[in-house]
Order: C-alpha cells, then structure tokens, then sequence
C-alpha cells in the first residue's frame, strides 16, 4: 500500500472519529469548534485525495498513459534529426 493511500485512510479514518465525537452532546463550545475546524480540513484533503485518483484512472482508462518503449524511442527519427544538423564547419 503506498504512503498516498495510507495517508488518505488515516485522515478518512480521523474524519470519522470527529464526525462520531461532534455527535455526542458532551462536548464544550470550543472543542466542537475545534473538531470542526479539522473535520473540515480532513474532509477536504481526502476530496482532494479522491479527486487526484479518479484523474489518474481517467487518465489511465483513456489510454492517455503508455509504457515506455525503449525501442520505440530509438525509431522515432532521431537519426533525421542528426542529419539535418549538418557539419557545423560548413557555415564558417
């Protein structure tokens, strides 16, 4: 499992133990407040934590990403680009 993961199942995680104590009706003012100051915060990380990876899979499922081909790279022209350079003593 990768750090992004576990950093987002941590916050989902903390996110619901606030959303479980901001329901209890023993809590004071300030603490409440407090809770929901960082329920707010963790709720819009892990949005943007779900936000990114539907982006990647979307990505992904487009086919947008590709393995590299090493060979591929190797055919792309580069020996035109080589020859339009020229000798560089030519223009002296």
């Amino acid at each position: 499992m990768s750090q992004e993961e576990t950093s987002f199942e941590t916050k989902l995680a903390r996110l619901q133990e606030i959303v479980s104590r901001l329901e209890q009706e023993d809590l004071s003012l300030e603490e409440g407040v407090n809770l929901f100051q960082e329920g707010s915060r963790l709720a819009k990380e892990c949005r943007e934590h779900l936000h990114n990876a539907q982006h990647r899979i979307r990505i992904y499922s487009q086919g947008v990403l590709q393995d590299y081909q090493p060979e591929e790279a190797e055919n792309d022209g580069s020996a035109d680009n080589e020859a339009d350079l020229g000798d560089p003593q030519e223009g002296r």
